[in-house]
């Protein structure tokens, strides 16, 4: 029997673990790269996607933890580069947007895409779930796309069939669906969060070094999955995942030990 084009992620379950003191947080190892997830991980995940806000103190936090690694710390995120720009604007900090299809190797720089937009005709239909309830949230990120259900929950189930139903009628396109807090995410395959991170490794200031990724959700377990091949670490927040060392309680927590690495000048360990 012929295996469908679209594939739907194993949401693996994630086993609770004791947080990480924020009077202790785990340093940074030496010849270190930083890699951050944006949503879940280092913002709190809001109602809607176009909410989520940077809290005070977390660019210039950014910022300086960034030229402290010489420009090894990099976002690595569902969204595309520009909204990762508007929500840390005036920063513009490298980053792997899109799951890895677009790639900006310089903060500042040229956006490099690696994949086309997903087919907007598909885009559509996906679109048009929407229409199963109130508090469904659509949201178009260039390369894929996002049902959040998160004013809804009990529509989650309903949402969820209705993307199986249209992957499976979507023809020839290789679709994967990516299960996570409250959103299922519809991408094509051949790119996800570990290509993204395997691209920055590859180039200066990145390569060479060993990559800190942090990540909350299952979008984020083909970084996990990338790291030994750099000799990296993982940290996951909310609950630890395969491939992560340490667990942090929420963004929170997230915030707090950048900060700490921030105020120590043996934390983050310069090149």
């Amino acid at each position: 029997m012929k295996r469908p084009a679209w594939r739907i992620a194993d949401p693996e379950s994630n086993g609770r673990s004791a947080p990480i003191s924020p009077y202790a947080p785990p340093a940074l190892p030496a010849q270190a790269a930083l890699l951050l997830d944006v949503d879940g991980t280092l913002l709190d995940i809001a109602p809607r996607p176009q909410d989520a806000v940077a809290p005070a103190g977390l660019r210039d936090t950014l910022l300086r933890l960034s030229r402290v690694l010489d420009g090894a710390l990099a976002f690595i995120s569902g969204r595309p580069i520009a909204d990762i720009d508007r929500l840390f604007a005036p920063l513009r900090l490298v980053a792997a947007g899109g799951h890895g299809a677009e790639i900006r190797s310089a903060a500042g720089g040229a956006i490099r895409q690696h994949v086309p937009a997903l087919d907007r005709a598909l885009k559509l239909q996906f679109s048009r779930i929407a229409a199963l309830g109130a508090g469904i949230i659509v949201e178009d990120k260039d390369y894929s796309i996002a049902l959040h259900y998160r004013l809804a929950p009990e529509l989650g189930g309903a949402v969820m069939n209705a993307v199986v139903d249209i992957a499976e009628r979507a023809g020839g396109e290789a679709l994967e669906i990516l299960p996570g807090k409250s959103v299922i995410e519809v991408k094509p395959r051949g790119f996800d969060k570990g290509s993204g991170l395997r691209h920055l490794m590859a180039q200066a200031p990145f390569a060479g070094r060993k990559p800190v990724f942090v990540g909350d959700d299952i979008t984020d377990h083909a970084a996990f999955r990338a790291l030994p091949e750099f000799g990296g670490v993982g940290f996951s927040v909310g609950g630890l995942v395969p491939g992560a060392s340490f667990n942090f309680d929420g963004p929170d927590h997230v915030r707090r030990w950048l900060e700490h690495l921030r105020r120590d000048e043996n934390g983050a360990a310069p090149s």
